[in-house]
């Protein structure tokens, strides 16, 4: 046949019966293709059925529309069968009638208004001593609430880049003109192979049938419930058990592999079906070159132009201008949610077109005030006569030898000869990588059939991360006037380790004070890499919080914690912009600096790097620092960002009030308490925005609730026990979650505290105790005062403010005045308290001394220790933030709550490296003229020394504070140093191994082939199975394992979800250069993690390594190491 045809089939030919049909065809390649059909052919004329059968149905064979008759048949091969004929709508029974059927019989309906929605009728017969069903289905749709798209424009070919503009028509059922709203969107349509998301709209009740639940798959019994017990007596019930089927994992749903009886339904019927399923991930396609000499390598040059010296079909092309380069790869073009008719009943979309090269799918949803409504789905294509498509790995990694690959396509009808160039810089400062390649050669030759691809390659080795942190590329092909190219960035991540050491610079006014950073001057490693310097300073210590502020919003996880997180930081990010307007002036100026990062244009490899290259983004250079901050601070972003964090929090509280840690996980105590603490603390600080006080409001009020039935949980466990006399009341009951919750409900029983939006605290927003709470949480109160010395530092520090918001004042006294008696006092590190670091979340030294602080001040009021306290916090602040997204939050909370004026005028501090006869040197002159930009009013600024510039004269500084009031500096070095000679935190409990076997399938099924070994090779196509086993030889929480991954492979379940195995609960995530998991809590034991990834590229590469840390500690952590793998 050609392309499309149709092959009609005489029915003469045919008298009624069951047939199958089988067409057989090849396709392109040469290889066989069938497909078999059953079909059931009837006469209606002659009365005759398909096949001998007790009963026979033949529905409408079109939907009906009201004031037609609906008409269908009811056959039967006995002589003549009784039927029962029943209608029904919406559950109630219109009418019932007996009636005989002989041979094939019409039956007819006249169809009602009333009917829109679907009409059901049954048929009820009973024949060879068994009983049968029928269930209908008469089609009446809502065609009157049905509107008609009219596309007058619409091209499904488009050019990358194209200005484009569609006219829409919408009109009503009749093509009347009407007033509509519509939605309209296009994205790319690839990502329905991850989730499809069509738009449904089903207002109006679409009334169906549900499938008898005795006719699934087996064997079945008669049901006798609805027999008269008046003729089946006091008879004893017999069950009977049949032995089932094994229907080797095939379900009774998906689509029809045999006969599907759905003409009748017998007691014991069975229905073959076959299993729907989703297919694994096909290996990538082999690209057919059509020309054998298609991969040429051209003599030794700099890389040309794409497109230079192109040899066309039968004669020479000119030299082409540059290929316009093709960026915008997003994969949405646009969704517009307000668009209106005009008064002819037309819309007009006008929009520029996404320049990646791939089939996409458009849109749309309108309706009419009355609920008239239509959906519309249409599928276009960007493409060019000459195309250059790359398939790029998702990052690099330095040291590996990567084959990058690119297929050129021809859709015109003649063949195409030219070059392929791909060109390689670091965007950073615009410096070409083939200084570090070995061949430099990057021009490919290739000749292509009209219609036809051709596969061009380039191999080469990645070079290092500290001189090449990020790459853009760009693939150019070019054959005459036919051009294209395509431009991206990927990122290069490195296996070795970043470490941060700071050192805190506080000098009391009129002091003069030199530091020394002992471990920069003497670190005695052979292996250690400079990576930078950061020196930092202000008056006013506020503002380090309001740097850590960007850190919370963009950290990538997605557990609740950390979209708490970002509503934290914008809202307090938005209290610092409306109460200073000197300093959101300063802002709105940075923002309006003519300066575009790389960076700022590509959020996804943002967070790439976030997660495994930090230092990127430690070292962007001071303007481009000061106006990421400022565009952080712009007021609209923020409440977009406030909402967008609200609407997820919402959707992860569960129906109990609860929050889980990760989606689909149960809920959980503490992070539900940790998320109602936050959202007091901002009301403390008055950054509880009154735009979103509706919903913050409902969502506490739940979460509340939930944390008092989860304490009554705890204290009617604790009733039992005492019954049963395994404990008393008198023993020690107050465990680290009771003293978190009491912490957390006492900011809802502070009368005196001073409130925003009046939700927590004071007597408008006095949340009460309820009279079933009020008993268990008074004992709890008394256990408190008795026990309170049994507890650690930062519980004391709970309990403290506990009782003091409570009325007790007095006890609050003495557990502050013994906590001060027991701090540490040192006169660089502050005031601190050495306790025993933990991996449970009231272990946290950050989150204690963040606390404390808060203790001090409300409990205390002690100003002195309360600064004393804040230079161990700085102390072990890294360079833009704390260790954790937590105890960031926590340190930030506890900077922005207890401080002097923001803007207090202050005389430039003296800072010098290596004392002041090197005042003159290079390095101090830029200090200097950094405090000459500093913010006005706070004395705030920010240097950074790249690795290069770091000299021995840096591990020693001289500050002299000219003014009254402390100043406060910090001095962050970062160096790369190998796994094995990082110290980390001894007696880690957790120990990993990881092993990667290549996945074979024989006759024996699917067999695993160590890669470990080199018991195998690997070819592109190939599955990988990653193997990692986690042991644990104590009870944890909050941990996070990241196994990262070779450049040439690709996961092959991308789809981040919850998982249970072995009673162990946890949530996986697939990202760029890792799978991530996530445990709220793991027992103690051995336990074992598969999943599969596919190979993507040729070359050799590093495998990475596994690690696993707590969370919020992450000192506690332990790693496995890395395997090369190497592609053939």
């Amino acid at each position: 046949t050609e392309k499309s045809q149709e092959l009609f089939l005489p029915k003469v030919l045919f008298p009624a019966g069951v047939y199958r049909l089988r067409i057989t065809t090849q396709d392109k390649f040469g290889t066989p293709v069938q497909r078999e059909q059953y079909l059931k052919l009837y006469n209606t004329d002659k009365g005759l059925l398909p096949q001998p059968s007790i009963a026979w149905t033949l529905g409408p064979q079109r939907p009906c529309e009201p004031g037609e008759k609906a008409s269908w048949y009811v056959g039967t091969s006995l002589d003549k069968l009784p039927v029962l004929l029943e209608f029904e709508r919406d559950g109630k029974l219109l009418s019932r009638e007996w009636t005989t059927v002989q041979g094939l019989r019409n039956f007819h309906r006249k169809i009602e208004e009333a009917d829109r929605g679907n009409l059901q009728y049954m048929l009820h017969y009973a024949a060879l001593n068994r009983s049968y069903h029928d269930y209908q289905t008469l089609i009446v749709p809502w065609t009157n609430k049905k509107l008609k798209v009219e596309y007058r424009s619409f091209r499904d070919k488009l050019l990358p880049g194209q200005d484009e503009s569609w006219e829409i028509a919408i009109s009503g059922p009749k093509g009347e003109k009407v007033a509509a709203e519509m939605v309209a969107t296009m994205y790319d349509a690839s990502l329905d192979a991850f989730v499809p998301k069509p738009w449904d709209f089903r207002v109006w009740p679409e009334r169906t049938y549900v499938q008898n639940t005795l006719s699934s798959p087996g064997y079945s019994r008669l049901n006798m419930r609805n027999l008269s017990s008046r003729h089946t007596g006091s008879y004893i019930r017999v069950s009977r058990t049949y032995r089932q089927l094994n229907w080797f994992k095939w379900h009774s749903y998906g689509r029809t592999l045999a006969l599907y009886e759905r003409d009748a339904y017998s007691v014991s019927a069975a229905v073959l079906r076959k299993e729907g399923h989703v297919a694994e991930a096909a290996p990538p396609e082999d690209m057919q070159v059509a020309d054998s000499a298609g991969l040429e390598a051209a003599p030794p040059s700099p890389p040309p132009a794409a497109g230079e010296k192109p040899q066309a079909p039968e004669q020479e092309a000119p030299a082409p201008q540059p290929p316009a380069v093709r960026e915008n790869l997003d994969e949405t073009v646009f969704f517009m949610p307000d668009l209106r008719t005009d008064a002819d009943g037309r819309i007009i979309l006008s929009f520029k077109m996404n320049e990646a090269l791939t089939r996409w799918k458009f849109q749309l949803f309108a309706h009419t005030s009355d609920l008239k409504y239509a959906l519309d789905t249409r599928e276009l294509v960007t493409q060019k006569d000459l195309m250059i498509v790359p398939h790029p790995p998702r990052f690099l990694r330095e040291g590996d030898e990567i084959e990058f690959t690119a297929k050129v396509v021809n859709l015109s009808e003649q063949t195409l000869s030219g070059n392929a160039v791909l060109q390689m810089v670091n965007p950073l400062n615009s410096v070409p990588v083939y200084k570090w390649l070995d061949n430099p050669d990057f021009n490919r030759h290739f000749t292509v059939e009209g219609g036809r691809s051709a596969a061009v390659a380039w191999r080469f080795k990645v070079p290092p991360v500290n001189e090449v942190p990020l790459i853009e590329y760009t693939v150019e092909a070019g054959a005459g006037d036919y051009t294209d190219a395509e431009r991206s960035l990927l990122p290069v991540l490195t296996d070795r380790m970043l470490v941060t050491e700071s050192m805190p610079l506080p000098v009391r006014g009129g002091e003069h004070k030199t530091f020394v950073f002992e471990h920069m001057q003497n670190h005695g490693s052979s292996t250690l890499a400079n990576n930078g310097l950061t020196l930092e300073f202000t008056s006013n210590p506020a503002w380090y919080a309001v740097q850590a502020l960007p850190y919370l919003m963009e950290y990538p996880y997605e557990c609740s914690e950390q979209i708490f997180s970002r509503y934290y930081a914008n809202s307090l990010a938005t209290t610092v912009a409306n109460s200073q307007p000197r300093i959101r002036e300063i802002f709105e100026a940075w923002s309006e600096e003519d300066l575009q990062s790389p960076l700022s244009k590509n959020e996804e490899l943002k967070s790439a790097l976030l997660e495994e290259t930090p230092w990127v983004l430690d070292a962007q250079s001071e303007e481009e620092q000061r106006k990421n901050i400022a565009l952080f601070f712009d007021l609209h972003r923020m409440a977009k960002e406030r909402a967008r964090a609200i609407d997820k929090l919402a959707q992860r509280q569960l129906a109990n009030g609860g929050f889980a840690w990760f989606a689909g996980g149960r809920d959980n105590w503490y992070i539900t308490q940790y998320i109602v603490e936050g959202l007091a603390h901002l009301d403390r600080l008055g950054a509880l925005q009154t735009e979103d006080e509706s919903r913050l409001r409902s969502m506490i009020e739940r979460a509340v609730s939930y944390i008092d039935d989860r304490m009554l949980e705890y204290y009617h466990d604790l009733e039992r026990s005492v019954k049963k006399g395994y404990t008393s009341w008198d023993d020690d009951h107050l465990s680290p979650i009771i003293i978190h919750y009491l912490y957390t409900r006492s900011f809802f029983l502070d009368r005196d505290a001073r409130a925003g939006l009046g939700l927590v605290g004071g007597p408008d927003g006095y949340m009460a105790l309820p009279k079933k709470v009020e008993k268990p949480f008074n004992y709890f109160m008394d256990q408190a005062e008795k026990h309170w010395t049994q507890k650690s530092v930062y519980q004391q520090g709970m309990l403290a403010l506990c009782v003091h918001r409570t009325e007790a004042p007095g006890a609050a006294d003495i557990i502050m005045r013994s906590l001060k008696e027991r701090a540490i006092r040192h006169p660089e590190l502050g005031m601190y308290w050495k306790t025993p670091r933990g991996y449970f979340w009231y272990q946290h030294p950050i989150e204690q001394q963040a606390l404390l602080i808060e203790a001090f001040s409300e409990v205390a009021n002690d100003a002195e220790s309360v600064d004393a306290m804040k230079a161990w916090l700085l102390k072990h602040k890294q360079t833009n933030a704390w260790r954790t997204t937590k105890a960031t939050a926590e340190a930030v909370y506890a900077l922005l709550s207890f401080g002097d004026n923001w803007l207090a005028e202050s005389e430039p501090v003296h800072i010098t490296f290596g004392g002041k006869d090197k005042a003159d040197a290079w390095y101090n002159k830029r200090i200097t003229e950094a405090q000459q930009t500093a913010m006005p009013g706070t004395g705030y600024f920010k240097l950074h020394f790249s690795a290069e510039d770091m000299v021995q004269d840096m591990a020693v500084v001289e500050v002299e504070n000219p003014n009254k009031h402390v100043a406060w500096g910090a001095l962050y070095w970062q160096y790369f140093e190998k796994l094995e000679n990082i110290t980390t935190f001894e007696e880690t409990p957790l120990q990993l191994k990881r092993a990667l076997f290549k996945v074979v399938l024989d006759d024996t099924g699917e067999r695993l082939v160590s890669l470990s070994a080199n018991e195998s090779t690997l070819e592109v196509g190939d599955k990988v199975r990653v193997r990692v086993e986690l042991r644990v030889d104590r009870d944890m929480e909050y941990v996070h394992m990241r196994d990262m991954r070779a450049s040439g492979f690709e996961p092959v379940e991308v789809l981040s979800r919850y998982k249970w195995q072995g009673g162990l609960g946890y949530y996986q995530s697939t990202r760029d250069a890792s799978t991530d998991f996530f445990f709220s809590y793991l027992p103690k034991g051995t336990y074992v993690f598969e999943y599969t990834l596919r190979v993507a590229h040729r070359g050799e590469f590093s495998n990475g390594i596994t690690s696993i840390q707590c969370m919020y500690a992450p000192e506690f952590t332990s790693h496995a190491e890395g395997l090369h793998v190497s592609v053939k």
